[in-house]
């Protein structure tokens, strides 16, 4: 593996996209395309109702979803009724639907002028949004088919076509770890990661080094302040977010805020507050993708075991292509996959035959299983 590239992984239902860098994971994105999270998409979209209170209005889009356009992005002035372009730049996320802003269409785009409102033209995907930001590092794909769309893009020779996964096993344990509540720390501690409707919470645990020195201590908060801020970034954690270290008084706290600003500094959309009354390190996040643990559940939901199994019979199909297979998983598990437009499909065009479904009421989730049919 390059010591720095853009990796695409991919399988039936779904993308996962990694930014390896300096032997680590700098940028993650799960994508089921299926169900694309809308950033950068161009709608024609129709303002249904102003509402001053908001400072903004709701606009009718395509398939009956709606989205809020702010005053302040485009929609002072507009009356009910009209229609417009709009670029998305927030995805539906908590409960709440896209956020949008006006924007002029692309000469390449016929105009467009009145209804119905529709989609004009997708966003770039994860892969195709890291490639634009950093244009020096090559991009390592698994499939056939999304080496060809990229190349479309970026070019043949930026866009390498590999005999294996994409991801080794190490790059796997990162993505594996993303799905956990809690990240191991150098020095014994560990971090805790609990998302709630309102706000995240991060909360440091000196583990081992509980009985230990204050020097101890300070040395799991250090490494807590620079994984926190990565944590919330390979996340796309946003919101409120509040980090609680481990002892201290409020003025050592305080002490640690410039070390937790050098921190997020990476981050364009990450500020940190400063310290609250109680002492917790005050943080918040531009909302723009949603949050992993709204893609992949929090735990891991039925449709992510299912499509983590169906990952695992493709790559034993490839390696024994006459072999019929069949997926044992509780009947949740394999409505998920059925529910998701292409998953199966997909698993299907790339094997001699089509997976077996199972159902096994007594299998929990995560306890999926890959036999023969």
């Amino acid at each position: 593996m390059a010591d720095a590239a853009i990796l695409l992984s991919a399988s039936p239902g779904e993308r996962r996209v990694a930014l390896w860098r300096d032997g680590r994971l700098d940028a993650a994105f799960v994508e089921r395309p299926a169900r694309p999270d809308g950033v950068g998409d161009i709608h024609l979209g129709r303002i249904t109702t102003r509402m001053p209170a908001l400072s903004g209005a709701f606009v009718a889009l395509e398939g009956g979803l709606s989205g809020f356009l702010p005053d302040a992005q485009g929609g002072e002035g507009l009356s009910e009724g009209t229609y417009l372009p709009l670029r998305v730049t927030r995805a539906p996320q908590g409960g709440k639907g896209p956020r949008l802003a006006g924007t002029g269409l692309p000469k390449d785009l016929p105009r467009a002028a009145e209804g119905p409102p529709r989609l004009l033209r997708r966003g770039p995907d994860a892969a195709l949004r890291l490639a634009a930001a950093n244009p020096a590092l090559p991009v390592f794909t698994d499939s056939a088919a999304e080496a060809a769309r990229l190349r479309a893009t970026l070019g043949a020779e930026r866009v390498r076509l590999l005999s294996h996964p994409a991801f080794d096993d190490v790059v796997e344990a990162a993505f594996e770890e993303l799905a956990s509540p809690e990240v191991a720390l150098d020095g014994g501690g560990r971090l805790l990661i609990h998302p709630t409707p309102a706000l995240t919470a991060l909360d440091v645990d000196t583990g081992s080094a509980a009985g230990r020195s204050a020097g101890a201590h300070r040395s799991v908060n250090a490494a807590a302040l620079a994984e926190a801020a990565r944590q919330i970034r390979l996340r796309h954690l946003a919101g409120p977010i509040l980090l609680d270290l481990a002892g201290g008084s409020a003025a050592s706290r305080a002490a640690l805020l410039p070390a937790l600003r050098t921190a997020a500094g990476p981050d364009p959309l990450l500020r940190v507050v400063g310290l609250t009354g109680l002492g917790l390190m005050e943080m918040v996040r531009t909302r723009i993708h949603p949050p992993l643990h709204e893609v992949i559940g929090h735990p891991p939901s039925a449709l992510t075991r299912g499509l983590a199994a169906l990952r695992r019979a493709a790559r034993e199909a490839a390696a024994r292509p006459a072999a019929a297979l069949a997926l044992r998983a509780h009947p949740s598990v394999l409505a998920a996959l059925r529910e998701l437009p292409g998953a199966l499909e997909d698993y299907a065009a790339g094997a001699a035959h089509p997976i077996s479904p199972r159902p096994d009421p007594a299998l929990p989730l995560g306890a999926e299983v890959i036999e023969e049919a």
